[in-house]
């Protein structure tokens, strides 16, 4: 037996770790010893700094697993620092959101408390409602357009659960899924997806389009305008035209405006100010489509 190796005993006085540890550690090969003659273990230099640095990480909060890692070569501490923050980044997520949601049961009203809590309790947490609506939006295009399309279109449709929800977010998002879960609501979007199908020449052309009709009505959205004609609904008219193969006209319009019909749902209409309750957008994608809309319905009836 080496001179140099030292007993359990004395790594236990060296580095402040409890006996019983350190033998629980050996057992998990964290720690590496060899037997003496007698059947005790012994232990050489190397495992004082060994210990050393799993107690630290140890006292970060780091699971064996991860430690076994950078002791082996195969992670560096920052990686494995890195990973343990990210993972209670996520914990805290999702306590700061049932601790909102329980907030928000406990400030109800008697008489709405019931109906809340069902509400909420049909949310799991933040990110298994932004699930249940990227896939709600998923449904509703029956056409197929590119994965970055409708990644972009989500970013805008989908917000992205705040890491501390207020409770009034957590229930603005409650009542997004449970939006999306009204079958008859769905069912109406989807057929109109469906029928477009018939129609529509290119939905991605189509989608870009919107889009910048969108963005030309932001403005006057944001500064309140009421709807009306002009050339932001000119742009919205021709391009439901040319993805429809037609000419610009009020025949045309009469039937667009039932055609877009469904996206004046007042639940849709419900949806897209959830939207920016939880988002805290002033402008969504949905109020300037909707604002659009609003101006066809006017402008037809002006005429």
């Amino acid at each position: 037996m080496r001179d140099d190796t030292i007993g359990i005993g004395e790594l236990a006085r060296l580095t402040g770790v409890p006996v019983r540890t350190i033998r629980f550690y050996c057992d998990e090969g964290i720690i590496a010893s060899v037997r003496s003659v007698g059947g005790h273990r012994r232990f050489d230099g190397v495992a004082v700094e060994t210990l050393h640095m799993v107690r630290r990480l140890r006292g970060l909060g780091l699971g064996l697993a991860p430690i076994a890692r950078v002791l082996a070569g195969e992670s560096t501490v920052a990686d494995a620092v890195a990973a343990e923050r990210a993972a209670l980044d996520v914990r805290l997520a999702d306590l700061s959101w049932r601790r909102a949601a329980l907030r928000a049961v406990e400030e109800a009203g008697p008489a709405e408390r019931a109906a809340r809590l069902e509400l909420l309790a049909a949310v799991e947490d933040g990110p298994a409602a932004h699930d249940v609506l990227v896939e709600f939006w998923r449904r509703q295009m029956a056409a197929p357009i590119s994965a970055e399309l409708f990644a972009g279109f989500v970013a805008m449709a989908v917000p992205v659960p705040p890491a501390d929800p207020t409770p009034a977010q957590v229930v603005a998002y409650a009542e997004m899924v449970a939006l999306a879960a009204d079958r008859a609501f769905t069912r109406r979007l989807r057929a109109r997806a469906v029928a477009n199908l018939e129609v529509i020449a290119d939905e991605e052309d189509l989608l870009y389009g919107l889009g910048e009709a969108s963005a030309l009505a932001e403005p006057l959205v944001r500064a309140g305008e009421a709807p009306r004609g002009g050339p932001e609904l000119d742009r919205f008219v021709a391009v439901h035209a040319m993805a429809r193969r037609r000419e610009d006209s009020p025949a045309f319009r009469r039937e667009l405006l039932a055609g877009v019909e469904p996206d004046r749902d007042p639940r849709l209409r419900r949806y897209w100010r959830l939207v920016g309750e939880v988002s805290g957008e002033r402008v969504t994608l949905g109020a300037t489509q909707l604002w659009l809309t609003d101006s066809l319905e006017r402008s037809l009836n002006a005429s």
